[in-house]
């Protein structure tokens, strides 16, 4: 097997030398097409034949060394950048739809001007999705002179933008916007009841910016749609005081790495006792028994601070991958109100769902996708094997020579902090620049008092005040500057020694560069190496080092402490063992994830196939495609939207009892697609079966005043919102051997022995 991987790996190794000797051979071209001497009409004459040649039917490959030649002498005259070689090099492979790994510092921005302009010639519309809606808005205006210099036009989507405005902006021939946007005005079309209502074109070309946290970390995530959300009376608080009475061990348990949490006997029938409910089990108390699931799931596995803050009166979920505040982000299936009542706030309920859409079945409604991010290399097997996405690393414009240590690892946590205080005092002394990331908000708040008590001032950053990361990331280069932050200072920042003054820069290089703590391993490599990437920029000094505990809780949910049996001690521990284990409970994790995604595929996947059926019938009534009259297309459009959010409702219910067909040893996911392929052939004969009826009672009236009458109207307002599918992924196992054994052993004996409580 080994044999094989090696292999495997080599082979790729001699794939990538090979793209990358042929991207060199085409820069040779590129660079060899000197155009310094042309005017400015003359660029300008040479564009529009390159969009004539386009709309005609010339490939664009043959196009690709006279576009980027001319976007390479339009950069270098409108915003003064020369493309380094290897920038090309990027831009080569981000046209031929593969996903570069470009070193922080390297110009990303710059490199995915050539693609877009490239792919922008033929009018079919290009979409650069950034990670935020600041970088949308700022690499538009940056780039935007190099696009409209070339006769094409440049937009950026902003979140609260009207919908005409949005229209514009999607119908320039460049549009930067974050994925989450696009994807909320794509749900927003879909239940359009006009052409004019809509705001998207047909998809062409998208280059995917920070592609590993969009195409894998946050590829679950549901994007959802609902009618307007109310203030609702909820029994939360009684749940989560029935759930604070309940003890550890006693009453509930965990499952193997803490990622569920569930009733025990006597935890049943201590809520029981509480809840004056009866058998917890019975059909009757269905709903009571999720509730307070959720209440328990809230009080045992989120904390305060690390998993949410509270702001303003409202509960507000902090990205695990980011640290920063998950901005219209809500927890499923009953635990936001849940975690509302944990905080003594009221909850709000939502509408129906109307639609939803994850961002991994978005990205894959474009034609042609490609991307870049800093960190991909380790996870090259799952981009490949999910987005048939091969991964190429292009070599940096200067060699990197950051320093990353081995990790240093403690006993326990107060010698992690004891020494971390020592470290970043010792190395502020000689006014080095720090960057420290820590694992949370709690984490962070706690280091900044523990240094200020030792005399080292620091800025932080955490989700808490994320409305100043820009100007606290621009000092973090600064001489002097000690900046703690959660893993916000991990994406999306160029951080540059001496703040951006060079004469600061040559003093802070000379004291090393800027110096990057890790105070915890993250569950994937890829966000350490996002961290240790913020130093060593554009060959830049640096150096890196991780601080870890065998007391995190990483490390204890996989049990290193028991495995190590190291006597508590305050020094570092020496064994050099101890870093690759950890780098093996990491891919461990990364492995887990990537299977645990797959699963989630298996159930997701047939419904988005549904949906793509269904949506493509309601584009075509909706565009006129199909012979209709205006009564027949809004009859058909207000039911089609009708059932399909039923049979929304209706999955979100089955998926919930799903895993319990493994107890009749069916396979959980068969179950579901027979279920839903079956609910699916129901709904459209629901369809079917509405719309005649409803044409009988209008009688062919196109009088929209007989449709309202009727109530053929959308909903009079909407809500978009992010489920947060971490707690979807987890909550996937909850049954264990244990509760299946306590759910049947009440199910079955209890009404045979009169039991209503154990």
């Amino acid at each position: 097997m080994n044999l094989a991987v090696t292999l495997k790996q080599k082979f790729k190794d001699y794939e990538t030398r090979l793209k990358l000797k042929g991207y060199r051979d085409k820069f040779e071209l590129i660079r060899k097409r000197n155009l310094e001497t042309w005017d400015e009409k003359q660029l300008l004459e040479e564009s529009l034949r390159l969009q004539r040649e386009a709309k005609s039917g010339t490939p664009l490959d043959k196009l690709l060394v006279d576009a980027y030649a001319l976007v390479c002498e339009t950069a270098k005259r409108k915003l003064g950048l020369q493309p380094y070689d290897v920038q090309i090099m990027a831009a080569i492979a981000l046209h031929e739809r593969l996903l570069i790994e470009q070193h922080t510092g390297e110009g990303k921005t710059l490199s995915a001007v050539m693609p877009a302009y490239l792919n922008a010639l033929t009018g079919e519309g290009v979409h650069v999705l950034t990670f935020n809606d600041y970088l949308a808005n700022r690499d538009a205006e940056w780039m935007g002179p190099i696009y409209r210099f070339l006769g094409l036009t440049v937009h950026s989507v902003q979140a609260g933008m009207s919908a005409s405005d949005k229209r514009k902006a999607y119908a320039a021939d460049i549009t930067y916007v974050t994925a989450k946007e696009a994807g909320f005005d794509f749900l927003r079309d879909t239940i359009a009841l006009s052409e004019e209502d809509t705001v998207h074109r047909p998809f062409h070309y998208v280059i995917v910016d920070e592609a590993d946290s969009l195409l894998l970390d946050e590829a679950r995530v549901p994007l959802v749609i609902t009618g307007d959300s109310v203030t609702s009376k909820s029994d939360g608080a009684r749940f989560a005081e029935v759930a604070r009475q309940l003890k550890q061990e006693e009453h509930y348990d965990f499952d193997e790495f803490q990622r569920n949490v569930y009733l025990n006997e006597a935890g049943a029938a201590k809520a029981e006792l509480l809840l004056g409910c009866g058998n917890l089990y019975d059909s009757h108390n269905s709903d009571l028994l999720t509730s307070l699931n959720c209440a328990l799931h809230v009080e045992t596995l989120l904390k305060k601070d690390v998993d949410y803050i509270v702001r303003n009166g409202k509960i507000e979920l902090i990205e695990e991958y980011t640290g920063r505040v998950a901005e219209n982000r809500y927890l499923p299936d009953g635990l936001q109100a849940a975690l509302a009542a944990k905080e003594g706030l009221q909850p709000s309920v939502d509408g129906r769902i109307l639609g939803m859409i994850t961002l991994q079945h978005f990205l894959s409604l474009y034609p042609k996708i490609c991307g870049m991010t800093a960190t991909a290399h380790v996870s090259a097997m799952e981009f490949e094997e999910i987005y048939a996405l091969q991964v190429v690393q292009i070599p940096s414009n200067r060699p990197n020579i950051r320093i990353d240590h081995p990790h240093r690892i403690y006993t326990h946590k107060e010698a992690k902090l004891k020494a971390l205080v020592q470290e970043i005092s010792s190395v502020h002394r000689t006014g080095r620049p720090i960057l420290i990331g820590t694992s949370s908000v709690e984490e962070s708040d706690m280091l900044a008092e523990a240094l200020a008590a030792t005399g080292v001032p620091c800025h932080v950053l955490n989700a808490k005040n994320d409305a100043e990361e820009a100007e606290i990331i621009a000092r973090a280069g600064e001489i002097g500057a000690v900046t703690v932050s959660t893993n916000m200072a991990g994406r999306g920042v160029d951080i540059r020694l001496g703040g951006g003054d060079s004469s600061q820069a040559e003093i802070v290089a000379n004291l090393g560069g800027l110096y990057v703590i890790g105070t915890h391993i993250n569950e994937s490599m890829r966000i350490d190496d996002q961290l240790r990437g913020r130093s060593g920029r554009q060959g830049d000094p640096g150096d890196s080092v991780f601080f870890v505990s065998l007391e995190d809780e990483l490390l204890l949910r996989f049990g290193m402490s028991k495995a190590i049996r190291a006597p508590k001690q305050e020094e570092a521990l020496k064994d050099p063992m101890l870093s690759r284990q950890i780098v093996h409970v990491q891919r461990v994790i990364m492995g887990q994830n990537f299977h645990i995604r797959q699963e989630l595929n298996g159930y997701s996947d047939m419904v988005e196939d549904q949906r793509r059926i269904l949506h493509e019938e309601r584009l075509r009534i909706l565009k006129g495609e199909i012979p209709m009259s205006p009564s027949e297309q809004r009859v058909r459009l207000f039911y089609i939207d009708k059932f399909w959010a039923d049979h929304l409702s209706y999955i979100s219910y089955i998926r919930e009892g799903i895993h319990l067909e493994s107890l009749a040893s069916y396979n959980p996911i068969d179950e579901f697609h027979v279920k839903i392929t079956y609910a699916y052939e129901q709904m459209r004969e629901k369809i079917n079966k509405s719309s005649e009826d409803m044409l009988k009672k209008l009688k062919g009236s196109n009088d929209p005043a007989k449709w309202e009458e009727f109530g053929l109207k959308s909903p009079a307002s909407t809500r978009t919102y992010i489920i947060n599918d971490q707690y979807l992924e987890n909550r996937r196992s909850s049954w264990t051997p244990m509760t299946v054994f306590a759910f049947w052993i009440r199910k079955i004996a209890g009404p045979i022995f009169g039991w209503s409580k154990i």
